[in-house]
């Protein structure tokens, strides 16, 4: 008799809050809020940088841990220099660290997971997280921030990805990224 009380209260509590989510959402898919927009305390902050992305060599900063290299399902592990300029020379201002995996069978598209992880100036130690769809072949490509640390906590924003080189014969690919970041 016990037992079917408890499991006569629980399904009482049960229908009982989803009838007010019901109520609540009102069955509806999406609905419209008024205009919210930053507040004073939130930050923007523009950033400008080159990935690169190096997967020959003695020393790659890419490398393939499944599938086969640019077919679908094929999926690297990345842990690529993030620097001012163009040139692998250029000064050093953090790593992309993550993965990125081909998601498409048709038109060479990526899944980006990767942290920025900034490592000079005012954001050192700081990261932004982004994860998105990379339609490699396409001349700007644009990602969701969904996350960060340190300056960075509470980021969101987008990140635009263009190609600024790309060697056919090895596979390396240095690429510009504009990032900007609504965070604390």
């Amino acid at each position: 008799m016990a037992s079917f009380l408890t499991s006569t209260y629980h399904f009482t509590m049960f229908f009982i809050l989803l009838s007010t989510f019901l109520a609540i959402t009102d069955g509806k898919f999406s609905e419209q809020y008024p205009n919210t927009k930053a507040t004073k305390h939130d930050k923007i902050s523009h950033l400008h940088f080159y990935f690169h992305d190096i997967v020959s060599g003695k020393n790659p900063t890419a490398i393939l841990v499944a599938g086969q290299r640019n077919s679908f399902g094929s999926t690297a592990m990345i842990d690529d220099p993030l620097t001012e300029g163009p040139e692998p020379s250029s000064e050093l201002v953090g790593r992309a660290q993550g993965m990125y995996a081909m998601t498409s069978q048709q038109d060479g598209s990526l899944l980006m997971v990767v942290n920025f992880a900034f490592n000079e100036g005012k954001f050192n130690g700081s990261s932004v997280s982004v994860i998105g769809r990379n339609p490699v072949l396409d001349a700007v490509r644009e990602m969701p921030v969904v996350g960060g640390s340190g300056i960075f906590r509470f980021a969101r924003g987008y990140a635009l990805a263009k190609t600024y080189q790309y060697n056919i014969t090895s596979g390396d690919a240095v690429v510009e990224y504009n990032v900007f970041i609504t965070h604390d």
